[in-house]
């Protein structure tokens, strides 16, 4: 047979899969009407259940692109081989966000930026009538969102913050939000303030048969292939009949009564592949042949584990094997339910139960305040207990890229040493592909940068930009010689880092972002005044850019000039980093408003703890309010911070306040 195969496997379908999307017919026009009608629809179900494949393949195509501008579908975490160190600061969910909404924009464009600015600066999109279209927008996986460490927190909040203020400013703007089912109650509280009203919510749930046959017969369309009367229909029954075990001699069968589309998608895939290429008609012995549910899921469990061993546990598959067993499978032959800590599981770590969920064989659930796991479904108890079965090797044939892009995902989820893992195993398979050692180099880079080895990650940009300077890859270079001079800005030595950016200037000359970080360093060198002329350059030719006029509103405020300051600030709202916030604190106390200015930097200081700028510009405010002693301490733990460091020519205002008795 030499048609494309007609099922997509455990990959989510996609927009142009639409063609062969069935049994979701009813579900893709109300979610589709729910968006268009409200501010906030929320899609939430079950860890794949095929949220993402009904928004991408069922939803997306009913769209009306003459009455709708629909953005492409957003996520709100980023993994990238992009050198994050080159990135000035930015909210994490945000640059993620925007970068699904502008694939093509430089990312050091898109740091910084807020989501009411990108969508004010798109251009404005009328129907035949001369009306606006709707603006729809879609987050999917948005559980990604309240899976954070809570250090992350604060980025979560601005996040939805700016969510709010888009939503407020664009009357025209429709939010959907795809979200696993057990992360639902966590996004409830911040759905009032995102919803406003109308609001919509739906929930979306296994096949029912009518459904998991239209889904399987459907896809045939076209191939040359179809089903027998009856066939489809002893395919979905033997789906939704599960092996439970015995009793009195006898096996007990349970009736599921609706169908998972992930294993109606393996045991269709595996029966297509299975099938001699003479068969045209698909009968009820084909089914029974090649289609058999057990073995078809057994198959898929055992590559499954085998994978997550080879990527989690050094391809110790029996180890794995082992540690479900124990863990998740009663003396009853029951599944079990297991906690699930900070770090560990039942003694392995949570990396391990993440590949497990996201490959289907775990899933996650959200109970009285605590995350809870088990076996996604009953049929995969059989197959766990069948030790003695060995999988088929798969390390040997996964390509490099396939390991940076399991680096890639690892990183988003926050699996910093899986990542480093998987992304060193992609280096020792590039062979002589100069361009993706280059790349995995600027990710390892990356990772080393998230986990402070500021070292290291200077080691992994050089490399990578050695080896993006033999391609010819000139803006690849500036950028990452940015990223270093960012990382040396950061251990303390300004003076490096100037040298740094102005290199990474001359490859890369119209990219602001790189100019701006050079402001900061030469701020941090002692040099306010041409660190404000080189913002006040960026700004002649980008007025709205959000970082630079945060950072040139520091500056005017160091040097006094707390007018200009105020004005810079308000133009790049909301200021949501603590040295900003507490210039701006500053600002207003040096303009009289000294009430003010105190309920700015007391809600400052709870928040960014041993800050050294923030430690210092609220020793200022306390000197202008008459407290000397307080201002002296402030001063002095300003000296001592170690969150960040004072700029040089700051250390000799903090030895002045610091002095007073």
């Amino acid at each position: 047979m030499a048609a494309q195969e007609p099922y997509v496997g455990l990959r989510a379908f996609r927009r142009e899969d639409s063609a062969r999307f069935f049994g979701r017919a009813r579900e893709s026009h109300e979610v589709a009407d729910l968006w268009q009608a409200n501010r906030l629809t929320i899609l939430y179900g079950p860890s794949g259940v095929g949220k993402t494949s009904l928004i991408q393949a069922g939803v997306l195509p009913l769209l009306d692109p003459t009455t709708t501008d629909i953005l492409p579908v957003g996520r709100v975490s980023h993994g990238s081989p992009f050198p994050s160190a080159a990135l000035s600061r930015h909210n994490p969910h945000v640059f993620a966000l925007l970068s699904s909404w502008a694939p093509e924009e430089t990312p050091t464009r898109l740091a910084g930026q807020t989501l009411r600015g990108f969508l004010r600066r798109r251009p404005p999109r009328q129907d035949p009538y001369g009306d606006p279209v709707l603006t729809l927008a879609a987050i999917d996986q948005a559980e990604e969102l309240f899976g954070d460490p809570d250090h992350r927190r604060p980025y979560r909040e601005w996040f939805i913050d700016q969510l709010v203020e888009a939503l407020d400013g664009d009357p025209h703007l429709r939010l959907l939000v795809s979200i696993r089912e057990d992360y639902l109650a966590a996004l409830l509280p911040h759905e009032p303030k995102l919803a406003g009203a109308p609001r919509g919510r739906f929930p979306l749930t296994a096949l029912d048969t009518a459904a998991a046959v239209r889904a399987t017969e459907g896809p045939l369309e076209g191939t040359g292939r179809s089903f027998a009367p009856g066939a489809a229909e002893k395919l979905v029954e033997d789906l939704r009949r599960i092996r439970v075990g015995r009793a009195l001699g006898e096996e007990v069968v349970a009736d599921a009564k609706a169908v998972e589309p992930v294993q109606l998608q393996v045991v269709c895939s595996t029966m297509w592949r299975s099938l001699p290429d003479d068969v045209l008609v698909i009968t009820a012995e084909h089914v029974h042949r090649f289609a058999d549910a057990d073995r078809s899921l057994t198959d898929f469990s055992e590559r499954m584990i085998a994978e997550v061993a080879r990527d989690c546990l050094d391809g110790d598959t029996d180890r794995l094997r082992t540690w479900l067993r124990r863990n998740f499978i009663t003396e009853q032959g029951k599944r079990e339910i297991v906690y699930q800590g900070e770090t560990l599981t039942a003694g392995e770590p949570n990396y391990v139960v993440k590949a497990l969920v996201d490959r289907h064989i775990l899933r996650e659930d959200v109970r009285a305040g605590a995350r809870w796991c088990e076996l996604s479904h009953d049929r995969l108890i059989q197959p766990i207990l069948r030790s003695d079965r060995s999988a088929e090797p798969v390390g040997s044939r996964i390509l490099p890229e396939e390991y940076l892009r399991a680096a890639e995902l690892a990183f988003r989820d926050g699996e910093f040493a899986l990542a480093a893992k998987q992304a060193e195993e992609a280096l020792n398979r590039c062979g002589d592909d100069t361009l993706l050692r280059a790349e995995v180099e600027s990710f390892l880079g990356n990772v080393a940068h998230r986990r402070e080895d500021f070292d290291k990650a200077v080691a992994h940009y050089r490399t990578a930009a050695v080896l993006f300077e033999t391609l010819g890859a000139t803006t690849a270079v500036g950028r990452l010689l940015a990223g270093i001079g960012r990382l040396r800005l950061a251990q303390g030595h300004p003076s490096v880092a100037v040298q740094e950016l102005y290199s990474a200037i001359g490859r890369v000359p119209d990219d602001t972002g790189i100019q701006t970080e050079l402001a900061w360093a030469l701020w941090y060198g002692g040099h306010p005044d041409a660190a404000r002329d080189v913002l006040n350059d960026v700004l002649t030719r980008e007025g709205d850019a959000a970082e630079a006029l945060r950072a040139r509103g520091e500056i005017l405020t160091d040097l006094g000039r707390t007018a200009e300051a105020l004005r810079d600030f308000e133009r790049a709202r909301p200021l949501q980093w603590p040295s900003t916030r507490a210039a701006y604190a500053l600002a207003l106390a040096r303009e009289g408003r000294l009430r003010e200015a105190d309920r700015e930097i007391a809600a400052v200081l709870a928040e960014a703890g041993e800050h050294g700028p923030v430690l210092l510009y609220a020793a200022r405010i306390r000197e202008l309010a008459g407290d000397a002693g307080q201002a002296a301490d402030l001063a002095r733990r300003a000296k001592a911070a170690r969150v960040q460091g004072l700029p040089a020519h700051l250390k000799a205002e903090a030895d002045r306040l610091a002095s007073y008795a």
